[in-house]
């Protein structure tokens, strides 16, 4: 599966600071409009200040004020691709659990509902 969403985030990719783990991680979300977001993972010698490339391009959308997507992919060179993890599905849940998010491997793609991968998200509504 190749498109322009999937090369923008392999372009993120590239440019991933993963000096430790060697796990370089990209990803693009779209907007209902087409604005693409763009996010690598930073990270850091205290590797609880890592910053994933799902997280990055959240805020990058945030930033720009930007808060609903239609779309997101995540790339990796790993097969099975990687799915988000626990923290970005998180972060992602905050703007809607339908999202459609393509993993993106080697050679292999999976698409993901977020719902299918957070089933039971904490939300706005636990809060009141």
């Amino acid at each position: 599966m190749t498109d322009s969403l999937i090369s923008a985030a392999r372009g993120a990719q590239a440019r991933a600071y993963a000096p430790y783990s060697k796990f370089h991680v990209g990803a693009a979300l779209e907007s209902p409009d087409g604005a693409v977001f763009l996010g690598c993972n930073v990270e850091n010698a205290s590797y609880g200040l890592t910053i994933c490339a799902e997280r990055a391009a959240v805020c990058a959308a945030v930033s720009a004020g930007v808060t609903r997507f239609r779309r997101a992919v995540v790339v990796s060179d790993v097969d099975p691709p990687a799915a988000p993890c626990g923290a970005c599905r998180q972060v992602l849940a905050e703007f809607g659990l339908g999202l459609e998010i393509d993993g993106v491997g080697s050679k292999a793609t999976v698409r993901w509902r977020l719902s299918d991968l957070l089933p039971a998200a904490f939300g706005p509504e636990q809060l009141r």
